[in-house]
């Protein structure tokens, strides 16, 4: 069987990009991390694990997928451990726009719907039993996506993978247990 060597070159070049739309995230999170992290603890699937023992502080943290849609910001999703302030597991999501005065904020993961509260482009859990059970849902889901009404009144969602969220999680957990 003779091939067209352009075709094979199209078909490399296509994979190469596919691959760099995917790993891009986290080169970029990766190269980043060190200006806000002294430690990285891994890298798993779409997720990074940090720990910065100044602070001291851990965390999960993945940058949300590209998107063609006009962006503020340049969102991202963390779950943080905070040993001074006995504070673990906790979400917090930067926005892709300036969320309105009421901007209605929701995350879904799997099949499940948790309402979050914000302000200006960030969101959290409204209190320690919704970060547990949106780590629950991290846990078991693939994907995660945020909504929200921006300043100019238009609904918008941010969208995540979670190839490699839990994992994260866990290690973050870890790099601050003895802190």
């Amino acid at each position: 069987m003779i091939r067209f060597s352009g075709f094979r070159v199209a078909e490399k070049a296509a994979y190469i990009i596919g691959m760099l739309r995917r790993v891009l995230p986290l080169v970029l999170l990766a190269i980043a991390a060190p200006i806000a992290a002294k430690d990285s603890l891994g890298v798993f699937g779409e997720w990074g694990a940090f720990r910065d023992a100044d602070v001291p502080r851990c965390y999960a943290i993945a940058a949300a997928e590209f998107s063609r849609n006009r962006r503020d910001f340049d969102p991202y999703a963390t779950v943080s451990t905070w040993p001074r302030r006995q504070v673990r597991g906790q979400v917090h999501f930067r926005l892709s726009r300036e969320l309105s005065s009421s901007p209605r904020v929701r995350v879904a993961i799997g099949g499940q719907r948790f309402d979050l509260t914000g302000g200006g482009s960030d969101a959290w859990a409204q209190d320690a039993g919704d970060d547990a059970a949106i780590l629950a849902a991290m846990r078991a889901a693939s994907r995660m996506s945020i909504s929200a009404t921006d300043q100019r009144g238009n609904r918008f969602t941010d969208r995540y993978s979670l190839d490699g969220a839990a994992t994260a999680m866990d290690a973050a957990s870890v790099g601050c247990a003895s802190r």
